[in-house]
């Protein structure tokens, strides 16, 4: 990593903002050392519906925090599990995701460069 001094940057400046296909938003703040994203994922979203089609990628490795809301997370061995309102979670390439319940989930991801 490159010593930048100090940076500050905010998720919700719309600098890096993503608009998927069901009109969920992903904003994001870039840091030297890392990507931080801050999702508000409508009821009813899926990467594998919504994201992954429009980017034409993979899901990437990543570590989150859910602040509201539920997700299901699923890797790429099948293994699922329930993340909600205070849970962390990390997650390898390849896996898919998707809300549950009639509430929005909204929920930070880091993805630390890779330079």
């Amino acid at each position: 990593m490159n010593d930048k001094g100090v940076v500050v940057n905010n998720p919700d400046s719309g600098k890096m903002l993503r608009h998927f296909k069901d009109g969920s938003t992903r904003n994001v703040a870039d840091l030297p050392s890392v990507y931080i994203g801050k999702g508000i994922y409508k009821p009813g979203w899926r990467w594998s519906l919504h994201a992954g089609p429009q980017t034409n990628k993979v899901s990437q490795k990543h570590i989150g925090y859910v602040l509201t809301g539920k997700m299901h997370i699923q890797d790429n061995n099948g293994k699922k599990l329930t993340a909600g309102a205070g849970d962390s979670f990390e997650v390898g390439t390849n896996h898919d995701a998707w809300v549950i319940g009639n509430e929005p989930c909204v929920a930070l991801d880091f993805e630390f460069r890779t330079e």
